[in-house]
């Protein structure tokens, strides 16, 4: 068996380069984004600043595989009719899928729950933990079934 030891960064680089590979695209939606849920305020349903830093990675890394769908869980804590808390937690998830489809992901690959109060993150007092939305990805087989 040869062993090919390479120790020679520049080559190593110049070899990277040549088969088109940029950190633009390593850094840019390679690794799945770690960060899967998203908090709201009382009564909100608008993104943070933070939530659109942490979602146009989420779109890159869709971009990028495309044979990956997404589905959108949105909560609501239980304060409040339980209608209006689902109507609260679809304007959460819309407001997510638009964002996603803004930054050229595929509608169709875009899936959505809206949950209202039914499914509480912790317990129903800890109120500031319910309200959020969920990032959930598919393969293209579950997103099908679904």
């Amino acid at each position: 068996m040869t062993v090919l030891v390479l120790d020679n960064p520049e080559l190593i680089a110049n070899a990277a380069i040549a088969a088109g590979f940029t950190t633009a695209n390593f850094e840019a939606g390679t690794r799945r984004p770690h960060r899967m849920k998203f908090h709201y305020g009382f009564n909100k349903h608008a993104l943070g600043s933070d939530d659109v830093a942490f979602l146009r990675q989420h779109a890159s890394y869709l971009r990028n595989h495309p044979a990956i769908s997404v589905r959108i869980h949105g909560h609501s804590d239980n304060f409040g009719s339980e209608d209006y808390n689902r109507f609260l937690s679809r304007l959460r998830a819309n407001a997510v899928a638009r964002f996603l489809m803004q930054e050229g992901v595929a509608e169709s690959r875009i899936f959505m729950s809206h949950w209202g109060s039914a499914r509480p993150l912790a317990t129903p007092e800890d109120r500031a933990a319910n309200r959020r939305v969920e990032l959930e990805y598919l393969t293209m087989d579950v997103a099908r079934a679904l």
